[in-house]
């Protein structure tokens, strides 16, 4: 289980009087005669007939829904699981039920702090462990709060898993060490940039990967809004489950050994569902390869030990999916962001 599953739906807060089953009170009302717990269906139209229930029942409005919503919403959190169950019922429940609910506010207010209980404690139970100043207790904290009740309650049941999980995100987040930051920024096949350039941007990427071509698009932009201010270093981790990724990679390499690894990069990344023998082939005569040069080096695995150095490189700096970015030794949280990733690299240019 991880914090950033869907949301699931949780069995609603209030299966008591005065709250979503305010609309029938005036009929439990009658079941609850001294004496007479099991009226026969008869007596109790007889005593309340439909027509006086409806004419009993306060108005109501749309507003009142959208107040009574917004009021419990305040007391569970707006982003909160239970919020949006709260908008979910309170979406098919009458309007003169939503301004009967309105008159009784406080009797949510313990039943809606019960449920948010467990969230509570799991976040403070995971902080103490990861570090209440850490990026991923800060993470916790603010994806929790999202969480229906019922998803807290099964990562308690599952809090070893879950902590171990998060220990590792830590571990991966921490800043790098000076030898792996230079083991990282060496030079590398599919490079931009000067060598010397004040900011250095490396990005583990896989040709099959969806979520890398947002990265790629990012770090075009990159390219052309910088220039040589900044060096862009692409490295190869091809996910075994992606199963042309790995000769895709050795493709890139075949490319850079003719001076356009960055041409064939893109038409990689613009037709990541066709990746196979003959389409890498296809790729290489419409960018002008020697394809005598191109298909050798794919029959030979010239360049199959540089995919895999560059696999091993991102394993021993704790690269676990792709795209994974840094910028000059620090891990970038969102690699696809292009303007969060411009500001980044603003800050670092402006520094001494």
């Amino acid at each position: 289980m991880t914090l950033n599953a869907a949301r699931t739906n949780s069995t609603p807060i209030w299966r008591t009087p005065l709250m979503l089953v305010t609309a029938l009170t005036l009929v439990a009302a009658c079941d609850k005669t001294e004496g007479n717990a099991a009226a026969p269906a008869a007596e109790v139209a007889k005593a309340a007939p439909a027509a006086e229930v409806a004419k009993a029942a306060p108005a109501g409005t749309k507003a009142d829904c959208d107040a009574y919503a917004k009021s419990l919403c305040g007391m569970a959190g707006e982003k909160s699981g239970t919020c949006n169950n709260i908008k979910d019922v309170l979406a098919i429940v009458s309007p003169s039920a939503c301004k009967a609910g309105m008159s009784d506010l406080e009797f949510s207010r313990p039943l809606i702090a019960a449920k948010g209980k467990v969230c509570d404690e799991l976040v403070k139970k995971l902080c103490a462990e990861l570090g209440p100043e850490t990026a991923t207790c800060k993470m916790v904290t603010e994806k929790t709060a999202q969480f229906p009740p019922d998803r807290c309650t099964s990562m308690m049941k599952d809090y070893a898993k879950v902590l171990g999980q998060l220990k590792q995100m830590e571990a991966a987040n921490k800043p790098l060490t000076a030898d792996k930051v230079a083991e990282l920024n060496k030079t590398g096949a599919g490079e931009y940039g000067p060598a010397d350039a004040k900011v250095t941007v490396v990005e583990f990427s896989d040709f099959q990967c969806p979520y890398c071509s947002r990265a790629a698009a990012a770090a075009n932009d990159i390219k052309k809004k910088y220039g040589d201010k900044v060096r862009v270093i692409f490295r190869q981790f091809p996910l075994s489950f992606h199963k042309d990724a790995h000769l895709a990679g050795q493709a890139s390499l075949a490319a850079n050994a003719q001076g356009k690894f960055w041409e064939f990069h893109d038409l990689l990344f613009a037709n990541q569902k066709a990746l196979k023998r003959p389409e890498l082939e296809k790729y290489a005569q419409q960018i002008g390869l020697d394809m005598g040069k191109f298909k050798k080096a794919l029959d030979d695995g010239t360049y199959k030990a540089a995919v895999d150095a560059d696999m091993a490189l991102g394993k021993r700096v704790a690269v676990q999916g792709t795209p994974t970015m840094f910028l000059n030794g620090k891990r970038v949280s969102n690699p696809g962001d292009a303007a969060g990733i411009g500001k980044q690299i603003e800050t670092l240019l402006a520094a001494k």
